[in-house]
């Protein structure tokens, strides 16, 4: 079977896309801040720590301050200090877990990752290529669901690039107000690029499977003009007369 280069780009386009939105789904760079925390006075949360590192081997880079490094995901938050091996990291908790944009993209990015899933399914049993006549409807219907899985994720990247600074801070009353723990400056990570190249890629592959509704069309058989000449089956006879020669009526 001669398979539609729309099918061929969707199949394709849309699984990459799906591992993309995955792997941004479950990495915590969705957003990242870092900040300059001092460690050599006696009220410092890691100058214990900072000590225990110099005895050990590398020191930081500035022997008064330590460069601190958070970042946040959808279900993960990671804290570490530069140039150390002191990480840690932790389910979402507080008022950002609670933060309804947050609860939106999270709900947006498992939806879209389940619709994408199903759509690349019935994409392949559309395109049957063991047969000769793909089914075009079940393919295309796939592709409607790959790419409004690619909307669905477009959508919960942008809620969450639009409110990235705010993200947790509902209350900034309550907010810890102190020299130990500074503000951190917040912008967009690696996770969210990659979510927006895995979406971009659902969106054409989705698009190119929906061009699957629409049947091609073949050529008249210049012999018998009730005919038509499908490049995937056998051609039309040309000398239907002859009672040797079987007459194929073809349907693609």
């Amino acid at each position: 079977m001669h398979t539609p280069a729309s099918m061929v780009t969707g199949i394709v386009f849309a699984p990459l896309g799906l591992v993309l939105v995955f792997t941004a789904a479950i990495t915590p760079q969705w957003r990242e801040g870092q900040a300059r925390l001092g460690a050599s006075g006696p009220g410092s949360p890691l100058r214990s720590g900072a000590k225990g590192q110099g005895k050990g081997g590398a020191r930081p880079a500035s022997a008064g301050a330590l460069l601190l490094l958070r970042s946040d995901g959808l279900w993960e938050s990671c804290l570490q200090v530069e140039n150390s091996e002191l990480k840690q990291c932790w389910p979402v908790a507080g008022s950002y877990r609670r933060d309804p944009r947050v609860r939106l993209a999270q709900g947006f990015i498992l939806t879209s990752l389940f619709l994408c899933g199903t759509g690349i399914m019935l994409a392949c049993i559309g395109v049957r290529c063991w047969t000769d006549t793909p089914l075009r409807g079940v393919a295309a219907t796939g592709g409607l669901l790959v790419v409004i899985a690619g909307l669905l994720s477009l959508t919960a990247l942008s809620v969450y690039t639009h409110n990235l600074p705010r993200l947790g801070m509902a209350d900034p009353s309550k907010a810890i107000k102190s020299a130990r723990f500074p503000r951190l400056s917040l912008h967009p990570a690696g996770s969210l690029y990659f979510g927006w190249l895995g979406s971009c890629l659902q969106m054409l592959g989705g698009s190119a499977l929906l061009f699957s509704f629409k049947r091609p069309a073949y050529p008249d058989c210049p012999s018998c003009l009730k005919l038509r000449v499908c490049p995937a089956c056998r051609p039309c006879p040309e000398i239907p007369n002859r009672p040797d020669n079987d007459v194929y009526e073809v349907s693609c």
